[in-house]
């Protein structure tokens, strides 16, 4: 995807270790910003994630909200559809570009062509709306959140301009006989955002120790930074030494300034560096053989479960997790984002099968190092497709199909969990997956 600053290109991954458990961890602060996330089994039930920092910073937000209540269900097809997504257009060029963010809470009535209201909703905390509809005319019309102004109506790119009149706000009649997701709306900030003093703090983490497996990862790639709390011994000779932080903080670790995160990542800048992590392709066409894939529930331990459920509007699976308690276990909620407020939401879904050998009860080496394959099973686009991994040459781990060719992954953010190769992935109800960890014998 393109990046606001390509410079930042020529800036290495920021590989940071961010903890789960304790719950008191939750939410954590910067995983939407991570174009990866490697979700690890730590033993005793846990995983901890390890983020990849690359192409953007991650930064604490004042976000413009909407009067309207947040949609928080993802948006489930009944008939054809429109909508997309309302934006706000930071840099005034009335596009959405790839790197703006939505609006949530955003009001949203649609009207027949006699102007009777028909529906009503809300853009979800991504800023995505859109209505069930039968084929025929219809308008839609958004009410402006305070402080906000519309972009100005087709400077271009259907699937990137805005489609509000500036004034009133409605779009012009929409002559409806196939599914239309190209409805968007630009608003432009016109009073002065927060101060920084009412920001959330510019922190990412909470960081916690390092694991052998951090090793591979960290040579999927070059001159990457690994930072994370300390380790023990024997998993401490093994790490790349590029930052350590406190490890003697309760409460989930120790919060790492995103201002020593861009210290960290401008000290091994490397002047021609954009593309080194090109190994991969992607396509926002979902290829053929895909099976229906709506729901992901993950069940590592009856205290450590969380779910994926696709929408179709942001073309992404929302992320959701429980609360660890014991009363509710089983029950999950959103998982949002300290710095923003918003759900996690993923283009790429992967389950990884990987060899994971017991040290000690509390330590397992993970088998990701060069020159390893394996199973894995990817979710995109509402899709299942069963794919295979390399860490055979180039980098970052490489995606492929059953014969060796490239595989294409979609657009955005991929999280990929990294499990044992005895795990089960199995359909439970169409288009509803369950994936049942299990744990490596002699482990805690």
């Amino acid at each position: 995807m393109p990046v606001l600053d390509p410079s930042l290109l020529d800036l290495p991954a920021l590989l940071v270790s961010i903890s789960t458990f304790p719950v008191t961890a939750r939410p954590q602060a910067g995983l939407s910003f991570a174009p990866y996330v490697f979700e690890i089994y730590i033993t005793e039930g846990t995983t901890r994630y390890l983020t990849t920092f690359y192409g953007e910073f991650p930064a604490p937000e004042s976000h413009v909200v909407g009067p309207c209540e947040i949609r928080r269900e993802p948006f489930t097809q009944t008939d054809l559809i429109i909508g997309n997504r309302v934006w706000m257009d930071a840099n005034l060029n009335h596009v959405q570009d790839a790197w703006e963010q939505g609006v949530g809470g955003v009001c949203v009535n649609l009207y027949n062509e006699n102007l009777d209201l028909l529906q009503h909703t809300s853009t979800d905390s991504n800023g995505y709306y859109g209505f069930n509809v039968s084929a025929g005319k219809y308008f839609v019309a958004i009410a402006k959140p305070a402080g906000t102004e519309f972009s100005q109506k087709n400077v271009g790119d259907e699937e990137k301009d805005s489609d509000v009149d500036q004034t009133s706000g409605w779009t012009d009649a929409v002559d409806v006989t196939f599914t239309l997701l190209n409805l968007d709306v630009g608003l432009i900030q016109i009073d002065q955002p927060l101060p920084t003093s009412e920001l959330p703090p510019a922190f990412v983490g909470p960081v916690r120790s390092g694991r052998l497996v951090y090793a591979d990862i960290a040579g999927f790639f070059k001159d990457s930074c690994l930072i994370y709390a300390y380790a023990s011994a024997e998993v401490l000779v093994e790490l790349p030494r590029c930052y350590f932080v406190d490890h003697n903080i309760q409460g989930g670790g120790y919060m790492l300034e995103i201002d020593q995160l861009k210290r960290l990542a401008f000290e091994r800048r490397k002047p021609g560096a954009a593309g080194e992590y090109a190994s991969n392709i992607f396509s926002t066409t979902p290829p053929d053989g895909g099976i229906p894939a709506s729901q992901l529930h993950v069940y590592i331990a009856w205290l450590n479960q969380s779910g994926w459920t696709y929408d179709l509007l942001s073309e992404s699976y929302w992320r959701y997790v429980d609360d660890g308690s014991a009363d509710t276990a089983g029950f999950l909620h959103p998982e949002i984002d300290r710095l923003t407020g918003r759900q996690l939401q993923f283009e790429n879904v992967i389950v990884l099968f990987a060899q994971h050998d017991v040290i000690s009860p509390t330590n397992l080496d993970i088998h990701l190092e060069r020159g390893r394959t394996g199973k894995a099973i990817l979710f995109r686009d509402g899709l299942t497709y069963n794919i295979r991994w390399s860490t055979k040459g180039g980098s970052p781990i490489k995606f492929q199909y059953e014969n060796g060719e490239l595989f294409p992954l979609k657009p955005g953010h991929t999280w990929v969990s990294v499990v044992t190769p005895l795990t089960a992935v199995t359909e439970q109800e169409p288009g509803e997956w369950l994936l049942q960890f299990s744990q490596p014998p002699g482990a805690k």
